[in-house]
């Protein structure tokens, strides 16, 4: 009797084994068969009130996000950027996908096999991507290894292979998670947005060469000096979109590096002024705004101790100057290649004059 018994459980377990089945992180006697169709995370979406941190581990390099106080409006930051706003959707589509995914298939228990699917312990050599909620007091919320995508096999759904840390068990699961170690991928890069059509006027100077923008009949037109050579009006409506979608290349605490460039005005047509401290490190440019006239508060709070690096093509729109916007004088034209070159006409030199 006993030895029936026992080849009925040996058998059993074979079939479990071989199928892939067991799950070693959860109540006795779950398996993975009981899970298949569960969320990954049950109950998170009420935790999230007490998320604090969000940490993303690839290999060596290691994206930290923080979350400011609830009664500031509980901004999430970058932590390597001094705290710099992330992108609030980016932020909040990561959260609600680890609230969503949902465990389809159980896949490879064996750590010799994690690779195969991107679910090994992220570290160097693997590709697998660790996700990390943290609570005030450093408690984790939810943890997942995040491994390779998988083309939808039904319909357009999105699957991917998951691993919970400390569980032996992989899944296939339905979802899309993602993740990134990329700052740039994650700081808020837009700087100010205004309408090209919005600006009143602009006054620049660089050195000490100053020229004065403003609109009449419509369009932006240099003033000052009155005195000036033909003007390209592309150059123009360029200083007037210089501040229409400016974004950052990098940002950090006020001040800005290096050696000041130029300093800038603009005003808009609703009563917003708008000033630019330009300065150059090396090739970079970097600038510090300050704003101030009607509803200017919250952009002011935005932008007051911060210094953005942005893109070496502005610099000439966000500090213009009379050189820069003046028409280019007509280029040389040259010979074309083969062409003989032009020689003098020997008929209309003096006589004499050859020999001299």
């Amino acid at each position: 009797m006993r030895t029936g018994t026992s080849l009925v459980l040996a058998a059993a377990g074979a079939v479990v084994l071989a199928l892939g089945i067991v799950y070693s992180g959860g109540p006795v006697g779950e398996t993975a068969q009981t899970l298949q169709g569960r969320l990954a995370f049950p109950d998170l979406t009420p935790k999230l009130a007490d998320a604090t941190q969000l940490e993303i581990h690839h290999g060596a390099v290691t994206m930290h996000l923080t979350r400011g106080a609830k009664d500031a409006g509980g901004q999430w930051g970058v932590a390597d950027r001094a705290g710099y706003p992330a992108q609030p959707d980016k932020v909040h589509q990561l959260l609600v996908a680890l609230t969503e995914l949902r465990l389809d298939a159980a896949r490879t228990a064996d750590p010799a096999q994690y690779g195969r699917l991107g679910v090994a312990d992220p570290g160097k050599g693997s590709d697998s991507t660790l996700v990390r909620v943290l609570d005030g007091k450093g408690g984790t919320i939810a943890a997942l290894i995040v491994g390779h995508a998988r083309a939808a096999q039904r319909g357009n759904a999105d699957t991917l292979y998951i691993r919970r840390p400390g569980e032996a068990q992989s899944w296939l699961a339905d979802g899309k998670v993602l993740v990134s170690v990329d700052t740039q991928d994650w700081l808020d890069r837009t700087i100010v947005d205004i309408d090209p059509k919005k600006i009143a006027g602009v006054t620049a100077t660089r050195g000490n060469a100053s020229v004065a923008f403003a609109r009449k009949d419509g369009t932006l037109t240099l003033i000052a000096p009155a005195d000036h050579p033909k003007i390209d009006t592309s150059k123009v409506d360029d200083v007037a979109s210089a501040l229409s979608s400016l974004t950052l290349e990098d940002v950090q605490k006020a001040p800005a590096p290096g050696t000041p460039f130029g300093h800038s005005v603009f005003t808009t047509t609703d009563g917003l002024t708008l000033a630019a401290d330009v300065s150059k490190a090396g090739p970079a440019v970097w600038a510090t705004f300050t704003a101030s006239g009607n509803d200017s508060a919250p952009l002011e709070a935005k932008l007051k101790g911060w210094a953005y690096e942005i893109g070496s093509w502005k610099q000439d729109a966000l500090v213009p100057t009379l050189d820069s916007v003046k028409v280019p004088p007509p280029a040389m034209s040259s010979p074309p290649p083969g062409s003989p070159a032009q020689l003098p006409d020997l008929t209309k030199i003096a006589p004499g004059a050859a020999g001299q």
